[in-house]
């Protein structure tokens, strides 16, 4: 995670753009009908973006475009490692469920780090959109966004892929797994 500020130098932007054209080009499965050349303009033109996309690639999220909303001209990209992404495992849900623990307390919950990100978790939804790209979480699960009527009574969802199905799954929002993390969503 960053040190407060969120702008990048040129030479973090200019890698970052790199690296994700790089993902772009070799995944085009992901976005058939996309031209890079529109997607970096985007990026270009809005800094605060590409701040956001660098802090899903420091935690290992390996940031794609997976869509384009023709509504509003935004394109969508998702974290798109194999796995849930590494620097956001071991976090409970949210604020509510952190500050509720007595003991063994997280560093962290999947709420506040998106949010710090500037990013937002999939939704049940946009999970299983993902998962008709390729297989993810093969081995390790991600909180989803969460019903408001299930995180009132003590819970949080989160999905996993396996046996070829997309599994929901339910636990108490305090709850934290080193398989668990989270995966983001960024409109750019």
């Amino acid at each position: 995670m960053s040190n407060g500020n969120k702008e990048l130098t040129l030479e973090q932007r200019e890698e970052l753009i790199s690296t994700l054209k790089a993902r772009f080009e070799k995944h085009m499965n992901r976005h058939q009908d996309l031209e890079w050349d529109n997607v970096q303009t985007k990026l270009e033109a809005n800094p605060e973006k590409l701040w956001s996309l660098n802090e899903m690639e420091a935690t290992e999220g390996e940031p794609d475009v997976v869509g384009y909303d023709e509504k509003t001209g935004e394109y969508i990209f998702n974290d798109c490692s194999a796995e849930s992404p590494k620097g956001r495992r071991s976090v409970c849900y949210d604020r509510e469920a952190l500050e509720s623990r007595k003991k063994h307390k997280p560093e962290n919950s999947a709420i506040d780090m998106a949010t710090e990100m500037g990013i937002e978790l999939l939704t049940e939804d946009q999970y299983r959109e993902l998962q008709k790209l390729q297989s993810f979480d093969k081995k390790t699960s991600s909180w989803v966004q969460t019903p408001a009527n299930i995180r009132k009574l003590g819970g949080a969802i989160f999905c996993d892929w396996r046996y070829d199905t997309v599994f929901v799954y339910h636990n108490g929002a305090d709850s934290y797994y080193a398989a668990r993390g989270f995966r983001g969503s960024l409109r750019v």
